[in-house]
């Protein structure tokens, strides 16, 4: 009797230099789809996807090996925390106290400081094979690491919860009041990490009416979210990512691009938060999410220096983020999403990565 090939495997991904191991786990769906998942950060090391002709290739912009993740932090398929995206002068005050951070980013703290969760190692700790294949890992984050205050214990499930569909999963529990904020941290290019041009012309759909503008450093500017209607930030039909990305906009100056907050309609549900097409490929994303936040990142800072898969260097635009998390500076925002967590709560994410195929598309 012939045995179905298994949906999950484990292999070792490559050694730290103190000889404690990363490991690699492969969840595989149906028609090539395979996601793989490394210890080092909880990384979405590759996403293998087919494209309208069933053609599969990594879609995901990082490293072969674990020597190059641990030479370059890049945050290629990272999770990212204990506060996701910044927080200004790399302080806040929780419950009357002031909390002061390592500053990583100029003056203020992003993605968690110097040596965030996407520089630990993370332990499997469940993996299990079936109709929806998944591994859990897991992360505790001292008191007071990188000026945090409170021991975390983190969970991350990636689940196969459909052919072509992975599911993040994220939990987190403290000891004492802190703050969290996590989120995957990819970098999509649907036509494939080999394409010979970036996703400029990926048409890109958004479902929010407002966003967050910001300073040169990238903190957000005092007052409410601003409409996205009549600037080149209305993603609410669908438009090429590069369609309006040189106007001239003071924004888009400030981010060199696209690196925004867009405020999601989702009532904190899980909701459609974007679809990310490529004309080329036929590949299409669709990304759900609960959290409040979407930030998109068109990889302004991509300046052909790194040299990633398959020896390929990294240019400005050759991939998009699409990082589901709570407004960045909401610390220190009250009115802005509470990012606050209490002993006696849970912190809870989900974001799901839904991929589909353009009927009769013939990819150029």
């Amino acid at each position: 009797m012939e045995h179905a090939a298994p949906r999950v495997e484990k292999d070792l991904f490559g050694t730290l230099p103190d000889g404690r191991a990363v490991e690699r786990v492969m969840l595989r769906g149906v028609d090539g789809f395979e996601a793989r998942i490394i210890t080092f950060g909880a990384g979405l090391q590759a996403l293998i996807v087919p494209d309208a002709n069933g053609i599969c290739d990594d879609i995901l912009l990082g490293y072969d090996t674990l020597a190059d993740y641990l030479a370059e932090r890049r945050f290629f398929g990272a999770t990212v925390g204990r506060y996701a995206n910044r927080i200004a002068d790399a302080r806040f005050v929780l419950d009357g106290e002031a909390v002061q951070l390592a500053a990583n980013n100029g003056p203020n703290a992003l993605h968690g400081g110097t040596c965030g969760f996407d520089r630990k190692i993370w332990q499997i700790s469940d993996m299990q094979d079936g109709a929806e294949p998944y591994v859990t890992l897991a992360y505790t984050s001292a008191h007071g690491e990188e000026g945090y205050p409170g021991k975390l214990d983190v969970q991350l499930t990636y689940r196969l919860t459909g052919p072509t569909e992975l599911a993040l999963d994220f939990t987190a529990r403290t000891d004492r009041p802190t703050i969290v904020n996590l989120t995957n941290h990819s970098f999509f290019s649907l036509d494939g990490v080999t394409a010979d041009h970036g996703i400029l012309d990926h048409r890109l759909t958004v479902a929010a009416g407002h966003f967050l503008a910001i300073d040169p450093a990238a903190i957000p500017l005092p007052g409410p979210p601003r409409a996205v209607a009549g600037t080149p930030f209305d993603f609410r039909n669908a438009a090429a990512v590069g369609a309006r990305i040189r106007h001239d906009d003071q924004q888009l100056r400030n981010g060199r691009g696209y690196d925004h907050t867009w405020c999601l309609d989702n009532g904190g549900a899980l909701n459609l938060a974007a679809r990310l097409e490529a004309p080329r490929s036929g590949r299409i994303l669709e990304l759900m999410t609960d959290q409040p936040g979407l930030q998109v990142y068109s990889g302004n800072y991509l300046d052909g220096t790194i040299r990633g898969k398959r020896g390929r260097l990294y240019r400005q635009s050759d991939a998009i983020c699409l990082e589901p998390h709570i407004w960045p500076n909401a610390p220190n925002r009250p009115d802005f999403p509470n990012p606050r967590l209490a002993p006696d709560g849970v912190y809870r994410h989900r974001s799901v990565y839904r991929f589909s195929r353009a009927p009769g598309k013939k990819p150029t």
